[in-house]
């Protein structure tokens, strides 16, 4: 409740809260809202421009670019959910185990996630997709293994600061296993960190998941994903601009909105920051 009080008083926060609410209503309600079916093309509406009847204007299909880009909301964000959920699931408990049991195992486990952090974040995604094969979930998956390391590095970190807390010591004094000590009191007190860093990274993922849809990895047509849309409508940027900068404000503020929630909830959960609120 505490956290929540301060949440509401910090600025950065609610704006950011806010976008990210308005894009995740504008995903649910799409079928409702939206004024056209994003795939039905319509030739004669050719890179129309924006005009009452189509309000951010029209694709190279005559498909209707207000509609395809609320449908595309959908997937941008489930991108973005299932790709950081994959990648906690999987960084989280490589960084719990190394960060507890430190010797042979930490070393093996961080030489790993050495090797995945030699390569740029985009590059191992492709590298991912390119073995697996083009397609919306190869991506996600992809962007799920490039978010390993950010999650293994961070548990590792706040274990490592955790395990030496007199309350862990005292679990172990009465005998308590390792798994109860890790899942009771290391995971709780290492919550903040990690819903911070998710925040972040989900912005991080969907900039990801545009840049392999921009570069034809990602989903495939006709799906309204906002990377691919902004990829086919670079072609046409100089006689029907729109096209482009339309779904580039998309991933702008949608990026935008997680990162500044991301900034909030750092000053909020971290007690090092409360004071400045």
């Amino acid at each position: 409740m505490e956290s929540m009080k301060r949440l509401t008083k910090n600025r950065t926060a609610l704006v950011g809260l806010i976008i990210i609410s308005l894009f995740l209503l504008a995903g649910l309600l799409a079928p409702i809202i939206a004024p056209y079916d994003p795939y039905a093309p319509h030739l004669p509406s050719k890179l129309a421009r924006p005009s009452s009847e189509h309000v951010l204007g029209c694709d190279e299909l005559g498909r209707d670019l207000l509609s395809r880009i609320l449908y595309g909301a959908r997937i941008s964000l489930f991108i973005g959910t299932i790709s950081v959920s994959l990648g906690l699931l999987v960084g989280a408990p490589l960084g719990a185990i190394s960060g507890f049991y430190g010797g042979k195992i930490d070393l093996i486990i961080q030489r790993f996630i050495d090797i995945l952090m030699a390569f740029p974040g985009i590059l191992l995604a492709i590298m991912v997709v390119s073995v697996l094969g083009v397609g919306l979930w190869n991506a996600m998956i992809a962007i799920g293994v490039v978010s390993i390391p950010v999650y293994t590095r961070l548990v590792r970190g706040s274990v490592l600061a955790i395990r030496e807390q007199e309350y862990v010591q005292a679990a172990r004094a009465i005998g308590a296993s390792d798994a109860r000590i890790i899942l009771r009191h290391i995971v709780p007190n290492a919550l903040g960190p990690i819903i911070v860093q998710s925040s972040l990274q989900v912005a991080s993922a969907i900039l990801w998941a545009a840049g392999l849809g921009f570069l034809g990895l990602g989903a495939r047509p006709p799906l309204p994903e906002w990377g691919a849309m902004l990829s086919r409508g670079r072609v046409f940027i100089r006689v029907a601009p729109h096209a482009t900068i339309f779904p580039g404000l998309a991933i702008m503020f949608s990026v935008l909105g997680f990162n500044l929630l991301g900034d909030g909830l750092r000053d909020v959960l971290d007690p090092r920051l409360r004071g400045r609120l």
